[in-house]
Protein backbone atom coordinates (compact mmCIF):
# COMPACT_ATOMS: atom_id res chain seq x y z
CA UNK A 1 0.00 0.00 0.00
CA UNK A 2 1.31 3.45 -0.87
CA UNK A 3 2.01 5.28 2.37
CA UNK A 4 1.15 8.59 0.76
CA UNK A 5 -2.46 7.39 0.55
CA UNK A 6 -2.59 6.59 4.27
CA UNK A 7 -4.18 8.79 6.88
CA UNK A 8 -1.82 10.27 9.46
CA UNK A 9 -2.75 8.60 12.73
CA UNK A 10 -0.92 8.57 16.05
CA UNK A 11 -0.88 5.02 17.35
CA UNK A 12 1.39 4.52 20.33
CA UNK A 13 0.45 7.56 22.37
CA UNK A 14 -2.09 5.65 24.46
CA UNK A 15 -2.51 2.14 25.77
CA UNK A 16 -5.36 1.69 23.31
CA UNK A 17 -3.10 2.65 20.44
CA UNK A 18 -0.73 -0.27 20.91
CA UNK A 19 -3.51 -2.83 21.40
CA UNK A 20 -4.22 -4.49 18.10
CA UNK A 21 -6.32 -7.60 18.73
CA UNK A 22 -7.83 -9.52 21.65
CA UNK A 23 -6.25 -7.05 24.03
CA UNK A 24 -2.73 -8.13 23.06
CA UNK A 25 -0.07 -5.51 22.32
CA UNK A 26 1.27 -5.14 18.80
CA UNK A 27 3.84 -7.90 18.20
CA UNK A 28 4.14 -8.33 21.97
CA UNK A 29 5.96 -4.99 22.25
CA UNK A 30 5.97 -3.45 25.73
CA UNK A 31 5.38 0.32 25.29
CA UNK A 32 6.42 0.94 28.89
CA UNK A 33 10.04 0.45 27.79
CA UNK A 34 11.14 3.09 25.28
CA UNK A 35 13.65 5.85 24.59
CA UNK A 36 11.59 7.86 22.09
CA UNK A 37 8.39 9.91 22.58
CA UNK A 38 5.56 7.51 21.80
CA UNK A 39 3.21 10.31 20.82
CA UNK A 40 5.46 10.95 17.81
CA UNK A 41 5.16 7.43 16.43
CA UNK A 42 2.87 7.41 13.41
CA UNK A 43 1.13 4.64 11.51
CA UNK A 44 2.12 4.57 7.85
CA UNK A 45 0.76 1.10 6.97
CA UNK A 46 -2.18 -0.75 8.51
CA UNK A 47 -0.35 -3.88 9.63
CA UNK A 48 3.07 -5.35 10.43
CA UNK A 49 4.82 -6.51 7.26
CA UNK A 50 2.06 -4.90 5.20
CA UNK A 51 5.12 -3.87 3.21
CA UNK A 52 6.62 -7.37 3.29
CA UNK A 53 10.28 -7.66 4.15
CA UNK A 54 12.22 -10.39 2.36
CA UNK A 55 13.71 -13.33 4.27
CA UNK A 56 11.73 -12.65 7.45
CA UNK A 57 11.42 -15.78 9.58
CA UNK A 58 8.15 -14.68 11.19
CA UNK A 59 7.98 -13.26 14.69
CA UNK A 60 8.11 -15.57 17.69
CA UNK A 61 4.52 -14.79 18.72
CA UNK A 62 3.09 -15.67 15.31
CA UNK A 63 1.81 -12.21 14.37
CA UNK A 64 3.55 -12.37 11.00
CA UNK A 65 4.29 -15.43 8.83
CA UNK A 66 7.68 -16.10 7.27
CA UNK A 67 8.47 -14.60 3.88
CA UNK A 68 10.59 -16.21 1.14
CA UNK A 69 14.36 -16.02 1.38
CA UNK A 70 16.09 -13.65 -1.09
CA UNK A 71 17.05 -15.10 -4.46
CA UNK A 72 19.85 -13.81 -6.68
CA UNK A 73 20.62 -13.70 -10.39
CA UNK A 74 23.66 -12.94 -12.51
CA UNK A 75 24.45 -9.40 -13.61
CA UNK A 76 23.68 -10.42 -17.18
CA UNK A 77 20.21 -11.63 -16.26
CA UNK A 78 19.54 -8.55 -14.12
CA UNK A 79 20.55 -6.26 -16.99
CA UNK A 80 17.39 -7.35 -18.82
CA UNK A 81 15.26 -5.42 -16.32
CA UNK A 82 17.52 -2.89 -14.63
CA UNK A 83 19.00 0.18 -16.32
CA UNK A 84 22.66 1.15 -16.16
CA UNK A 85 21.98 4.32 -14.15
CA UNK A 86 19.52 2.70 -11.74
CA UNK A 87 20.55 2.85 -8.07
CA UNK A 88 21.47 -0.31 -6.21
CA UNK A 89 22.72 -0.87 -2.69
CA UNK A 90 26.17 -2.43 -3.06
CA UNK A 91 27.46 -4.41 -0.10
CA UNK A 92 30.76 -6.27 0.06
CA UNK A 93 31.83 -8.38 3.05
CA UNK A 94 34.70 -10.84 3.27
CA UNK A 95 35.30 -10.60 -0.47
CA UNK A 96 31.67 -11.38 -1.41
CA UNK A 97 29.57 -8.61 -2.98
CA UNK A 98 25.89 -8.32 -3.88
CA UNK A 99 23.63 -5.64 -5.34
CA UNK A 100 20.18 -4.91 -3.94
CA UNK A 101 18.26 -2.76 -6.48
CA UNK A 102 16.22 0.07 -5.01
CA UNK A 103 13.46 -0.80 -7.47
CA UNK A 104 12.93 -3.94 -5.34
CA UNK A 105 13.75 -2.47 -1.93
CA UNK A 106 11.18 0.30 -2.52
CA UNK A 107 8.45 -2.37 -2.23
CA UNK A 108 10.01 -4.42 0.60
CA UNK A 109 12.28 -2.01 2.54
CA UNK A 110 14.20 -4.84 4.25
CA UNK A 111 16.12 -7.81 2.87
CA UNK A 112 17.32 -10.30 5.47
CA UNK A 113 20.33 -12.08 4.02
CA UNK A 114 23.71 -13.65 4.79
CA UNK A 115 26.81 -12.29 3.06
CA UNK A 116 30.46 -13.19 3.47
CA UNK A 117 29.52 -15.38 6.42
CA UNK A 118 27.68 -12.57 8.24
CA UNK A 119 23.92 -12.30 8.91
CA UNK A 120 22.86 -8.96 7.41
CA UNK A 121 19.78 -6.81 6.88
CA UNK A 122 19.87 -4.44 3.91
CA UNK A 123 17.29 -1.68 4.36
CA UNK A 124 15.76 1.25 2.47
CA UNK A 125 13.30 3.83 3.80
CA UNK A 126 11.92 5.76 0.79
CA UNK A 127 10.49 8.55 2.93
CA UNK A 128 14.01 9.42 4.15
CA UNK A 129 15.97 8.13 1.12
CA UNK A 130 17.88 6.12 3.70
CA UNK A 131 19.84 2.96 2.74
CA UNK A 132 21.63 1.19 5.59
CA UNK A 133 23.00 -2.34 6.12
CA UNK A 134 23.17 -3.96 9.55
CA UNK A 135 24.49 -7.08 11.20
CA UNK A 136 21.45 -9.07 12.36
CA UNK A 137 23.16 -10.11 15.59
CA UNK A 138 21.76 -7.90 18.37
CA UNK A 139 24.50 -7.68 21.03
CA UNK A 140 23.35 -8.20 24.60
CA UNK A 141 24.64 -7.37 28.06
CA UNK A 142 23.86 -9.86 30.82
CA UNK A 143 20.91 -7.73 31.92
CA UNK A 144 19.43 -7.58 28.42
CA UNK A 145 20.02 -11.31 27.88
CA UNK A 146 18.08 -12.09 31.04
CA UNK A 147 15.26 -9.72 30.08
CA UNK A 148 15.02 -11.26 26.62
CA UNK A 149 14.93 -14.84 27.91
CA UNK A 150 12.32 -13.93 30.52
CA UNK A 151 10.13 -12.72 27.65
CA UNK A 152 11.09 -15.33 25.04
CA UNK A 153 12.82 -18.38 26.57
CA UNK A 154 13.44 -19.84 23.11
CA UNK A 155 15.34 -16.84 21.75
CA UNK A 156 18.57 -18.16 20.18
CA UNK A 157 21.80 -16.96 21.79
CA UNK A 158 24.95 -16.68 19.70
CA UNK A 159 28.44 -15.86 20.95
CA UNK A 160 30.02 -12.77 19.43
CA UNK A 161 33.35 -13.26 17.67
CA UNK A 162 36.30 -10.92 18.00
CA UNK A 163 35.81 -9.50 14.51
CA UNK A 164 32.33 -8.29 15.50
CA UNK A 165 33.59 -6.79 18.76
CA UNK A 166 36.50 -5.01 17.05
CA UNK A 167 34.19 -3.55 14.37
CA UNK A 168 31.67 -2.46 17.01
CA UNK A 169 34.38 -0.78 19.07
CA UNK A 170 35.79 0.99 15.98
CA UNK A 171 32.35 2.26 14.97
CA UNK A 172 31.11 3.38 18.37
CA UNK A 173 34.30 4.28 20.24
CA UNK A 174 33.25 2.15 23.17
CA UNK A 175 32.47 -1.50 23.79
CA UNK A 176 29.71 -2.31 26.30
CA UNK A 177 30.05 -5.45 28.38
CA UNK A 178 28.40 -7.77 25.88
CA UNK A 179 28.05 -11.40 26.92
CA UNK A 180 26.18 -12.80 23.92
CA UNK A 181 23.81 -11.87 21.10
CA UNK A 182 20.56 -12.99 19.56
CA UNK A 183 20.29 -13.36 15.80
CA UNK A 184 17.09 -11.91 14.40
CA UNK A 185 15.38 -11.13 11.14
CA UNK A 186 13.57 -7.83 10.66
CA UNK A 187 10.13 -6.94 9.40
CA UNK A 188 8.37 -3.63 8.72
CA UNK A 189 6.14 -2.64 11.63
CA UNK A 190 3.96 -0.24 9.63
CA UNK A 191 5.03 2.49 12.06
CA UNK A 192 7.20 5.56 11.54
CA UNK A 193 9.22 7.81 13.80
CA UNK A 194 10.54 11.07 12.31
CA UNK A 195 9.09 9.74 9.04
CA UNK A 196 11.58 6.87 9.30
CA UNK A 197 10.89 3.16 9.10
CA UNK A 198 10.49 1.40 12.44
CA UNK A 199 11.54 -2.21 12.01
CA UNK A 200 10.55 -5.04 14.34
CA UNK A 201 12.65 -8.08 15.15
CA UNK A 202 11.66 -11.73 15.13
CA UNK A 203 12.84 -12.64 18.64
CA UNK A 204 12.76 -9.65 20.98
CA UNK A 205 9.42 -7.86 20.49
CA UNK A 206 11.18 -4.56 19.90
CA UNK A 207 10.77 -1.65 17.47
CA UNK A 208 14.00 -0.38 15.86
CA UNK A 209 14.64 2.91 14.09
CA UNK A 210 16.23 2.24 10.72
CA UNK A 211 18.32 5.43 10.73
CA UNK A 212 19.52 4.93 14.30
CA UNK A 213 19.92 1.16 14.00
CA UNK A 214 18.79 1.05 17.60
CA UNK A 215 16.04 -0.58 19.65
CA UNK A 216 13.57 2.12 20.66
CA UNK A 217 10.42 0.49 22.06
CA UNK A 218 10.35 -2.88 23.84
CA UNK A 219 12.66 -5.34 25.59
CA UNK A 220 15.78 -4.51 23.55
CA UNK A 221 15.46 -0.73 23.82
CA UNK A 222 18.90 0.85 23.72
CA UNK A 223 20.62 -1.96 21.85
CA UNK A 224 22.57 -0.56 18.90
CA UNK A 225 23.25 -2.70 15.85
CA UNK A 226 26.56 -2.90 13.99
CA UNK A 227 26.39 -1.02 10.67
CA UNK A 228 28.14 -2.15 7.50
CA UNK A 229 29.44 0.26 4.83
CA UNK A 230 26.86 -0.11 2.08
CA UNK A 231 26.95 2.18 -0.98
CA UNK A 232 24.14 3.35 -3.23
CA UNK A 233 25.70 3.35 -6.70
CA UNK A 234 24.54 2.79 -10.27
CA UNK A 235 24.13 -0.71 -11.61
CA UNK A 236 26.80 0.13 -14.18
CA UNK A 237 29.24 1.16 -11.42
CA UNK A 238 28.45 -2.04 -9.51
CA UNK A 239 29.18 -4.20 -12.55
CA UNK A 240 32.51 -2.46 -13.15
CA UNK A 241 33.56 -2.63 -9.49
CA UNK A 242 32.34 -6.13 -8.63
CA UNK A 243 32.39 -8.26 -11.82
CA UNK A 244 30.75 -11.63 -11.42
CA UNK A 245 28.83 -10.65 -8.27
CA UNK A 246 25.13 -11.35 -8.08
CA UNK A 247 22.01 -9.18 -7.92
CA UNK A 248 18.83 -9.53 -5.85
CA UNK A 249 16.18 -11.17 -8.02
CA UNK A 250 12.71 -9.88 -8.77
CA UNK A 251 11.48 -13.38 -7.92
CA UNK A 252 10.59 -12.42 -4.36
CA UNK A 253 7.42 -14.44 -3.89
CA UNK A 254 5.37 -11.23 -4.23
CA UNK A 255 3.79 -9.50 -7.20
CA UNK A 256 4.88 -5.88 -7.25
CA UNK A 257 5.40 -3.31 -10.06
CA UNK A 258 9.18 -3.37 -9.69
CA UNK A 259 10.81 -0.57 -11.60
CA UNK A 260 7.99 1.88 -10.87
CA UNK A 261 8.33 4.53 -8.18
CA UNK A 262 5.25 4.96 -5.96
CA UNK A 263 6.68 8.25 -4.68
CA UNK A 264 7.27 10.29 -7.88
CA UNK A 265 8.65 13.73 -7.18
CA UNK A 266 9.16 12.97 -3.50
CA UNK A 267 12.76 14.24 -3.48
CA UNK A 268 11.81 17.60 -4.99
CA UNK A 269 13.88 20.08 -2.97
CA UNK A 270 10.89 22.33 -2.32
CA UNK A 271 8.39 19.67 -1.28
CA UNK A 272 7.50 18.97 2.36
CA UNK A 273 8.42 15.77 4.19
CA UNK A 274 5.56 13.30 4.44
CA UNK A 275 4.25 12.02 7.79
CA UNK A 276 6.89 14.07 9.61
CA UNK A 277 6.06 15.82 12.88
CA UNK A 278 9.60 16.16 14.21
CA UNK A 279 11.55 19.35 14.77
CA UNK A 280 12.62 21.50 11.80
CA UNK A 281 16.26 22.48 11.31
CA UNK A 282 16.48 25.36 8.85
CA UNK A 283 20.24 25.20 8.39
CA UNK A 284 19.38 23.34 5.17
CA UNK A 285 16.15 22.85 3.23
CA UNK A 286 14.18 19.85 4.50
CA UNK A 287 14.61 17.76 1.34
CA UNK A 288 18.30 18.57 0.84
CA UNK A 289 20.36 15.45 0.23
CA UNK A 290 23.19 14.89 2.67
CA UNK A 291 25.76 12.19 3.24
CA UNK A 292 25.31 11.46 6.93
CA UNK A 293 28.07 9.84 8.95
CA UNK A 294 28.25 9.00 12.63
CA UNK A 295 31.44 7.59 14.08
CA UNK A 296 32.52 7.35 17.69
CA UNK A 297 29.79 9.68 18.85
CA UNK A 298 30.39 12.44 16.28
CA UNK A 299 27.74 13.14 13.64
CA UNK A 300 28.53 14.95 10.39
CA UNK A 301 26.39 15.88 7.38
CA UNK A 302 28.00 16.55 3.99
CA UNK A 303 25.56 18.49 1.78
CA UNK A 304 25.12 17.04 -1.69
CA UNK A 305 25.59 20.45 -3.30
CA UNK A 306 29.03 20.74 -1.68
CA UNK A 307 30.02 17.28 -2.86
CA UNK A 308 28.83 17.77 -6.44
CA UNK A 309 30.93 20.94 -6.70
CA UNK A 310 34.06 19.59 -5.00
CA UNK A 311 33.85 15.93 -6.11
CA UNK A 312 36.18 15.06 -3.22
CA UNK A 313 36.15 16.13 0.42
CA UNK A 314 39.07 15.30 2.70
CA UNK A 315 37.96 15.65 6.31
CA UNK A 316 38.42 14.28 9.80
CA UNK A 317 35.79 12.80 12.10
CA UNK A 318 37.18 12.68 15.59
CA UNK A 319 40.68 11.29 15.18
CA UNK A 320 39.84 9.45 11.97
CA UNK A 321 40.86 10.99 8.61
CA UNK A 322 38.08 10.38 6.08
CA UNK A 323 37.35 11.07 2.42
CA UNK A 324 34.05 11.41 0.61
CA UNK A 325 33.95 10.76 -3.14
CA UNK A 326 31.11 11.97 -5.40
CA UNK A 327 30.61 10.87 -8.99
CA UNK A 328 27.76 11.44 -11.45
CA UNK A 329 25.91 8.70 -13.29
CA UNK A 330 23.45 7.36 -10.69
CA UNK A 331 19.75 8.18 -10.93
CA UNK A 332 17.36 9.07 -8.12
CA UNK A 333 14.92 6.38 -7.00
CA UNK A 334 12.41 9.03 -5.90
CA UNK A 335 12.23 11.38 -8.88
CA UNK A 336 10.45 9.87 -11.87
CA UNK A 337 7.49 7.49 -11.98
CA UNK A 338 9.88 5.02 -13.63
CA UNK A 339 13.06 4.61 -11.58
CA UNK A 340 15.22 4.05 -14.66
CA UNK A 341 14.27 7.57 -15.80
CA UNK A 342 15.26 9.24 -12.52
CA UNK A 343 17.33 12.40 -12.53
CA UNK A 344 21.09 11.89 -12.34
CA UNK A 345 21.97 12.80 -8.76
CA UNK A 346 25.25 10.91 -8.62
CA UNK A 347 26.59 8.65 -5.89
CA UNK A 348 29.11 8.76 -3.07
CA UNK A 349 31.67 6.65 -1.28
CA UNK A 350 32.91 7.27 2.27
CA UNK A 351 36.27 5.85 3.31
CA UNK A 352 39.07 6.06 5.82
CA UNK A 353 42.12 7.86 4.40
CA UNK A 354 44.36 5.68 6.54
CA UNK A 355 45.75 2.91 4.33
CA UNK A 356 48.14 0.62 6.20
CA UNK A 357 49.23 3.47 8.47
CA UNK A 358 49.68 5.99 5.67
CA UNK A 359 47.31 8.98 5.48
CA UNK A 360 46.30 9.72 1.90
CA UNK A 361 44.81 12.92 0.51
CA UNK A 362 42.61 12.84 -2.58
CA UNK A 363 41.49 15.02 -5.47
CA UNK A 364 39.50 14.69 -8.71
CA UNK A 365 41.32 15.05 -12.05
CA UNK A 366 38.22 15.14 -14.27
CA UNK A 367 38.21 11.40 -14.83
CA UNK A 368 38.96 9.62 -11.55
CA UNK A 369 39.99 10.10 -7.94
CA UNK A 370 43.74 10.46 -7.34
CA UNK A 371 45.81 10.39 -4.17
CA UNK A 372 48.56 12.99 -3.87
CA UNK A 373 51.00 10.63 -2.19
CA UNK A 374 51.35 8.00 -4.97
CA UNK A 375 49.31 9.44 -7.87
CA UNK A 376 47.28 6.22 -7.91
CA UNK A 377 43.78 6.27 -9.41
CA UNK A 378 40.75 5.11 -7.46
CA UNK A 379 37.16 4.29 -8.37
CA UNK A 380 33.96 5.13 -6.51
CA UNK A 381 34.13 1.83 -4.61
CA UNK A 382 37.46 2.86 -3.05
CA UNK A 383 39.47 0.46 -5.20
CA UNK A 384 42.86 1.53 -6.56
CA UNK A 385 42.71 0.76 -10.28
CA UNK A 386 46.01 2.24 -11.50
CA UNK A 387 49.35 3.31 -10.05
CA UNK A 388 51.59 2.15 -7.25
CA UNK A 389 48.67 1.24 -4.99
CA UNK A 390 46.76 -0.68 -7.70
CA UNK A 391 44.83 -3.52 -6.10
CA UNK A 392 44.49 -1.75 -2.74
CA UNK A 393 41.13 -1.16 -1.09
CA UNK A 394 40.22 1.76 1.15
CA UNK A 395 38.29 0.87 4.28
CA UNK A 396 34.65 1.74 3.70
CA UNK A 397 32.83 3.59 6.47
CA UNK A 398 29.14 3.26 7.39
CA UNK A 399 27.15 6.20 6.04
CA UNK A 400 23.79 7.10 4.58
CA UNK A 401 22.41 9.25 1.75
CA UNK A 402 19.69 10.86 3.82
CA UNK A 403 17.24 13.69 3.31
CA UNK A 404 18.21 16.48 5.70
CA UNK A 405 14.98 16.69 7.70
CA UNK A 406 15.35 13.11 8.92
CA UNK A 407 19.04 13.23 9.80
CA UNK A 408 18.65 16.57 11.58
CA UNK A 409 15.70 15.24 13.60
CA UNK A 410 17.69 12.25 14.81
CA UNK A 411 21.02 14.04 15.16
CA UNK A 412 20.30 17.74 15.85
CA UNK A 413 23.86 18.23 17.07
CA UNK A 414 25.28 17.21 13.68
CA UNK A 415 28.08 19.24 12.18
CA UNK A 416 27.41 20.37 8.61
CA UNK A 417 30.53 20.37 6.48
CA UNK A 418 31.04 23.71 4.72
CA UNK A 419 28.38 25.53 6.75
CA UNK A 420 29.45 27.97 9.47
CA UNK A 421 27.79 27.31 12.81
Amino acid sequence: MNRIGCTLTLVLSTAVGIVMAQGEPLLGIDPAISNIPLDQVIRGNPQPNGIPSIGHEGDWLGWTPPTPAPQFVSQEEASEWIGDREPVVALELNGEARAYPLQILTYHEIVNDSLGGFPVAVTFCPLCNSSIAFDRRAPLTAELRDALLARNPDAPLIDLDQAFLDAYDFQNGELPDFVTSTEVTFGTSGLLYNSNLLMFDSQGSTLWSQILGQGNVGILTGVTLLNYPAQVISFEEFRASYPGSVVLSRETGFSRPYGNNPYPGYDDIGSPAFLFIGPDDDRLLAKSRVVSVELRGEAVAYPWEVLTAARVVNDQIGDLPVVIFWKGGTGSALDSAVIADGEDVGAVGVFSRNLDGRILSFSWDGDSFIDAETNSRWNLAGQAIEGGLAGSQLQGLPHDNTLWFAWAAFRPETRIYGVAE
